[in-house]
C-alpha cells in the first residue's frame, strides 16, 4: 500500500506585494520510484500550477533543482521519496536571491564568482585555429576532470557555515574552480597571482573546515582535498613573501 506524503513547501513571491512568506502543505499519494522532482511536478499539474521551482535535465547534471530537503541541501531529481519520512519540508537554498517559492537565482551568483576568481585560462599564447590541441597526460587530464565535474547547483554554498555568516565568502565551489586552473598547465598565472585573488578571509583562509560542502555535494567532489592543497600552497607563498622582508628588518 502506497504512503500518503505530506509536503510542507515554502511559498513566497517577492514580486507580489500581497505575498507573504509561509509554509503550504500538499498531500500526495506516493508512487513507485517517485522522486521529489516527480512529486513537485504532480503538485504543480494536479493541485497548484503557481508553484515555482527550477528543473532542466532531471538526471542530476544541471543542478537546477537544488533545494533544502528536510534541512539538507540536495537535488530534487535524485532524491527518492522512499528514502524520506512521510512528512517532508522543502525550502529554497539560502544565500542566493529568491525568485519565488523554491526557485533561486544561482546564475547571477556564479557569474560574479567567476569574475572574482578570473575563471578562465590566462595565457599569452596567440590562438591558432589550425594548430593541434595542446597535449597532456591522461593522469593529469583525469585530475583536472575530477575537480571540473561541478554542476553549479549551489548545494555546497548553501551548506557552508562561513558563507552564511560572511556575505562575500567565495565558498568551496569558487576555490575548487581555482584549483582546477592551478592544475592546468595552460594557465600561466603564478602562485602570487592566485594568492592575490583568494589569499584572504573571504577566500581560502576563511574556510572553517566544517566539511559540510563536501558532505552535501551531489557529485561527491573531494572539495576538502582541494581546499587543503590550495591552503597549503598559498600559505607557503605568504611565508615566502613575508619572511624575506622580515629578515631584512
Amino acid at each position: 500500500m502506497s504512503r500518503i506524503l505530506k509536503l510542507n513547501i515554502f511559498r513566497y513571491n517577492p514580486k507580489d506585494l500581497n505575498s507573504k512568506p509561509h509554509i503550504e502543505t500538499f498531500i500526495l499519494n506516493e508512487t513507485e520510484s517517485m522522486t521529489l522532482f516527480i512529486a513537485l511536478n504532480r503538485i504543480r499539474s494536479e493541485q497548484d500550477p503557481s508553484l515555482q521551482f527550477d528543473f532542466c535535465c532531471r538526471a542530476g547534471i544541471c543542478g537546477a533543482c537544488a533545494m533544502i530537503i528536510n534541512g539538507r541541501p540536495d537535488l530534487a531529481c535524485r532524491t527518492k521519496t522512499k528514502d524520506l519520512p512521510d512528512n517532508i519540508t522543502l525550502l529554497p537554498l539560502p544565500i542566493f536571491k529568491l525568485i519565488a517559492d523554491l526557485s533561486v537565482d544561482t546564475g547571477s551568483w556564479f557569474r560574479q564568482m567567476y569574475q572574482k576568481v578570473e575563471s578562465w585560462i590566462h595565457t599569452d599564447m596567440v590562438f591558432d585555429s589550425n594548430a593541434q590541441e595542446e597535449r597532456m597526460t591522461n593522469h593529469l587530464a583525469e585530475k583536472i576532470y575530477e575537480v571540473d565535474r561541478c554542476i553549479e547547483c549551489g548545494c555546497c554554498v548553501a551548506g557552508c557555515g562561513t558563507a552564511i555568516m560572511r556575505e562575500n565568502f567565495l565558498g568551496a565551489v569558487s576555490l575548487n574552480r581555482l584549483a582546477r586552473f592551478i592544475l592546468d598547465p595552460r594557465d600561466k598565472r603564478t602562485t602570487n597571482a592566485y594568492f592575490d585573488l583568494v589569499g584572504t578571509d573571504e577566500g581560502i583562509f576563511g574556510c572553517m573546515g566544517l566539511l559540510a560542502c563536501e558532505d552535501v555535494c551531489p557529485k561527491q567532489i573531494p572539495l576538502q582535498d582541494q581546499l587543503g592543497k590550495l591552503r597549503r600552497k598559498l600559505a607557503l607563498a605568504a611565508i615566502n613573501n613575508v619572511l624575506p622582508k622580515f629578515l631584512r628588518g
